[in-house]
């Protein structure tokens, strides 16, 4: 069991993409009640990447782009990040198991070390060590 799991502090996290992301920030304030807790500003009214809550809950989200073959994730409108306490392990047995690895585990710029791998039937999940609530 988890720290986390241990104190009931989510660790799984829904990820959409948006053609307009601050336009859908505003929205989902509005229609759904989610408060920006942090928003990191891209080029050209992009967002980089964004956390919105809604009570304990949380989502990320950010601006589609360009695809990037180094990054899964400029390509989806929906993944999932999970924060897991041992990612060299987590790794290990991804791959083990047969996960089709997106995103090889490395250090991130914002101080995370992470990896995107593919399930079964082809969804993006992103596993790592950076965690939303600990910018709340």
């Amino acid at each position: 069991m988890t720290d986390k799991a241990k104190t009931g502090v989510p660790n799984i996290f829904p990820c959409l993409r948006y053609d307009d992301a601050p336009e859908a920030i505003e929205w989902l304030n509005k229609a759904f009640g989610f408060e920006k807790q942090f928003v990191v500003p891209g080029e050209n009214n992009a967002v980089a990447h964004a956390q919105l809550r809604l009570g304990p809950g949380m989502i990320m989200t950010g601006s589609g782009g360009k695809p990037n073959p180094a990054n899964p994730w400029t390509a989806e409108r929906f993944g999932i990040y999970v924060v897991v306490p041992d990612i060299e392990a987590h790794y290990a047995r991804a791959k083990a198991a047969g996960a089709k690895i997106e995103r090889p585990l490395a250090e991130t710029d914002y101080g995370s070390r992470e990896y995107s791998a593919r399930d079964c039937e082809g969804n993006l999940w992103s596993f790592g060590t950076y965690d939303p609530y600990a910018e709340t």
